[in-house]
């Protein structure tokens, strides 16, 4: 490549903060037209177009006159990203949803694990206890129940199906409909500001949205007074967008009859916080209802390589069309 116009080829350096998967895997399915560089030193000269970084700093950002792009390497963008970006308008952001299909199967499972009470029968059985088997807690029968997908992007879409074929009416609430929506096979799919019309049909509520301005406590006490008695939740966006004290309230009062939470309120700090961090301020882990999963839905584990082949199929394309796939609209958030 030494020697060849730079404007052949495109420039990425990738910053390594999050530990999963080998960089093999990424370059060995690049382009040829991709210069790729990857370490925690930025090159010189410092002449990459795309940045790979998890939590991108000025310094990163303004290291390269050319940069022209910035990949989170995973779904979402943080706040902290998106207020940084903003400062640069001359810069575009983007995130690499390369585990949703995981975190869709995770939901599912964390459905049926709640509406089953699996979690309460493997406990209890442990001690010998037989009691829930002839106890009054039935399991709960989810075929013609309508499951309400709050978020239906990616993760939505992949839960829609299996949700058809449990022989739930499925309900898919988004941002903003698309015209193919309306001819969905799997769902019957609305715009945002149909909720509160359509919460009182869910008898299980879905929720795969990102955290932002707009999301945060959107799933309040009224909310949650809407659904009807005796149904299931199940959150796998971000914890912020249901209010953590009206969620607690209604689970431990019976209104919900259960819930499965992979995402939180509080978040080990440090590495020595990992065995020692209450995942809210309210004890939900007392309640017996309630599946409690540390934010793992989309986590496959440090060597598993999906994260890198996912992000050398966004540079591939970005190499051939000259741009990058997957952008965050920086005024929503995500």
């Amino acid at each position: 490549m030494t020697g060849q116009d730079s404007s052949m080829h495109l420039d990425v350096f990738h910053y390594p903060e999050v530990k999963q998967g080998s960089p093999d895997a990424l370059t060995q399915r690049l382009a040829a037209n991709i210069r790729y560089r990857y370490g925690n030193d930025i090159p010189e000269p410092a002449e990459y177009e795309i940045l790979i970084a998890a939590s991108p700093t000025s310094e990163l950002l303004e290291a390269s006159p050319r940069l022209r792009a910035v990949i989170i390497p995973y779904a979402g963008a943080s706040t902290n990203t998106v207020e940084l970006l903003r400062r640069y308008p001359h810069l575009t952001l983007h995130n690499a949803p390369y585990n949703y299909i995981a975190t869709a199967e995770t939901a599912l499972a964390l459905m049926l694990a709640s509406a089953k009470f699996l979690a309460q029968a493997d406990r209890a059985l442990r001690r010998h206890d037989w009691t829930i088997r002839y106890g009054d807690r039935p399991q709960l029968l989810l075929h013609h129940r309508t499951a309400l997908i709050l978020g239906y992007g990616r993760i939505g879409r992949h839960m829609a199906p299996v949700c058809k074929a449990l022989g739930m009416e499925v309900l898919g609430v988004c941002r903003s409909l698309r015209p193919e929506d309306r001819m969905d096979p799997f769902a019957e799919v609305h715009a945002h500001e149909r909720l509160h019309d359509l919460l009182p049909r869910a008898d299980v509520l879905l929720i795969a949205l990102p955290d932002t301005p707009e999301t945060r406590g959107l799933i309040g006490a009224p909310e949650l007074k809407l659904l009807p008695e005796g149904s299931v939740l199940v959150n796998v966006g971000r914890g912020t967008v249901v209010d953590e004290e009206a969620l607690y309230t209604a689970l431990k009062s019976g209104r919900l009859a259960a819930a499965g939470l992979d995402v939180w309120y509080r978040y080990p700090r440090t590495e020595a916080e990992r065995t020692a961090t209450a995942p809210s301020r309210f004890p939900f882990h007392e309640l017996d209802r309630v599946i409690l999963s540390p934010h793992r839905a989309g986590w496959l584990g440090q060597v598993d390589d999906t994260r890198m082949v996912y992000l050398a199929e966004m540079l591939n394309r970005a190499a051939e069309s000259k741009s990058v796939p997957n952008r965050v609209d920086l005024e929503q958030g995500y």
